[in-house]
């Protein structure tokens, strides 16, 4: 094996990474609530399915840029863009009040709403990765 090709794998792999650790970070300012307190302090079950569920979201997309990809850049790009697509959609999905809040909910540790927004996460990161599938 050549080493630049190992070379080039390290350079994707931790730019996803990289990618992924940011949106952890954004994420958790885009949610109204307290994500890591939730999860690491008050041991929020719902809280824990949400962020796991996007972090799966996000992922998949990443994913697909890496596999669609055409250079470095290209990647990058396509990546941050995924980034973007998934904090819309958790910003849009945890402003949603009333009956069907899923601020209040999650942070009272309502599961089943930690799981709904788990499978939302992750069909909203797989439709962002077939978007990109150019």
């Amino acid at each position: 094996m050549e080493i630049s090709l190992f070379l080039n794998f390290l350079g994707f792999f931790f730019t996803a990474i990289l990618l992924v650790l940011v949106f952890l970070y954004l994420y958790a300012i885009v949610t109204p609530y307290d994500d890591y307190q939730l999860i690491f302090e008050e041991n929020n079950i719902a809280a824990g399915l949400g962020f796991g569920g996007a972090i799966i979201g996000v992922s998949i997309p990443l994913y697909s840029a890496l596999e669609h990809s055409v250079s470095y850049l290209d990647f990058t790009i396509w990546g941050a863009i995924a980034i973007i697509i998934q904090l819309i959609f958790a910003f849009i999905v945890t402003r949603i009040s009333g009956k069907y809040s899923f601020n209040k909910k999650i942070s009272e540790g309502i599961v089943p709403v930690g799981i709904l927004m788990a499978f939302l996460s992750i069909s909203i990161g797989l439709l962002n990765a077939g978007s990109m599938s150019y």
